[in-house]
């Protein structure tokens, strides 16, 4: 998958933007505060997902501006398409979006179009932050596998919701602790397919993070990872969500409904899971060094584009936004050994260390949100 063509006005600070995009390697370079971040987030909505900076909608808007306009050209192995999406200000939720020049009512609804994997300084700290960062890094990739997968992670999201607002009902007395019932079964489906997926994803993620954290180390360390469930003690060769796993999920619930009660919410479930690593058998979380940490990270976020390439045969676009100024020149040069298949658009102050160690691609500079060539 490749982008050909990006255009953005009004987003944020970005001002009659409009490039062409190189197959290989597009190297965003300019000072601090001038747009290069704007630029990979604004690329990064058109593919459905959320702003990885968390930022609301109406930010999405420059001080001086009327509106917003963003589009992107991509093409994959059998097509060309085209997404363009527009907000203006005092309606930004009302974003004019389109898909090949027919409109589409929510950007959630792009998903699974323009195939990216983005990567931030923040992810640098994936083994280090909460479980929920490691729970969504799961889901969003699965989800690029399986776009269907967003709907049972929406509809569990509910689930726990009103199980949760019926256990504080029960604590008010307005309602009795069978009433947690008709929660649990639907949970307990829902909960044991999410679960089936992150396992099965997991496993695979395992075989890329391993190799390549081996490369990282010159084969001094090994890693491992695996993905921890609150309610299965294991789901190795277990598919049958629907009936087994299913049955073994509202026992769990049903275990622990005094429990959940007396706190106030659910204790146990897909909602807190985790994904463990180990490096030479120890908690790489607990105790892997800052370095040996974010060479996990740099590990799994390659390999989760090489997962989706292998998986879906069309390459995704790798968004690298200033990762390479938070790192040392080793690891530099591995994540740059390691994405010469795909597309990239990296984000940098200073180009040097790359122009040594790449010898194509373009170059774009970024000045008060105007982006030139060369």
């Amino acid at each position: 998958m490749n982008i050909t063509h990006i255009c953005a006005d009004g987003y944020k600070n970005l001002d009659g933007v409009d490039i062409s995009a190189d197959s290989s390697l597009n190297v965003i370079c300019g000072s601090n505060a001038q747009g290069k971040t704007n630029l990979i987030e604004a690329v990064w909505l058109c593919t459905g997902c959320k702003s990885f900076r968390l930022a609301r909608d109406r930010s999405f808007i420059g001080f001086d501006k009327d509106k917003a306009a963003v589009s992107v050209e991509f093409e994959n192995s059998f097509r060309t398409q085209k997404i363009c999406f527009e907000a203006k200000k005092g309606s930004v939720k009302d974003k004019n979006i389109t898909l090949n020049g027919v409109k589409v009512p929510l950007m959630s609804r792009l998903f699974g179009q323009l195939k990216c994997v983005v990567f931030t300084p923040d992810d640098l700290s994936l083994l280090k932050g909460s479980p929920e960062n490691r729970r969504s890094f799961v889901d969003l990739s699965s989800s690029q596998l399986k776009p269907s997968f967003v709907s049972a992670l929406n509809k569990y999201n509910n689930l726990i919701a009103q199980r949760n607002a019926a256990i504080k009902n029960i604590n008010f007395g307005i309602s009795v602790p069978d009433d947690l019932d008709v929660w649990d079964k639907q949970l307990a489906q829902t909960g044991a397919y999410i679960s089936v997926i992150r396992y099965t994803y997991c496993n695979n993620l395992n075989d890329y993070t391993k190799k390549l954290y081996s490369e990282i180390t010159g084969g001094n360390e090994e890693l491992e990872l695996y993905y921890s469930s609150t309610v299965f003690n294991s789901l190795e060769n277990k598919t049958d969500y629907a009936g087994e796993l299913a049955d073994i999920y509202y026992n769990k619930l049903l275990r622990s409904r005094k429990d959940d009660i007396r706190v106030g919410y659910t204790l146990s479930g897909v909602h807190r899971d985790d994904v463990v690593t180990k490096i030479n058998g120890l908690d790489a979380r607990e105790f892997g060094s800052q370095g040996q940490q974010r060479s996990v990270a740099i590990a799994m976020k390659i390999a989760q584009a090489q997962v989706l390439r292998d998986q879906t045969g069309d390459s995704p676009v790798m968004l690298l936004d200033d990762v390479l100024s938070e790192l040392d020149d080793s690891r530099k040069s591995f994540i740059l050994g390691n994405i010469k298949d795909i597309q990239v658009f990296i984000t940098c102050c200073d180009e040097s260390f790359i122009e040594k160690n790449c010898s194509n691609g373009k170059i774009f500079r970024v000045s008060k949100g105007k982006i030139t060539s060369g």
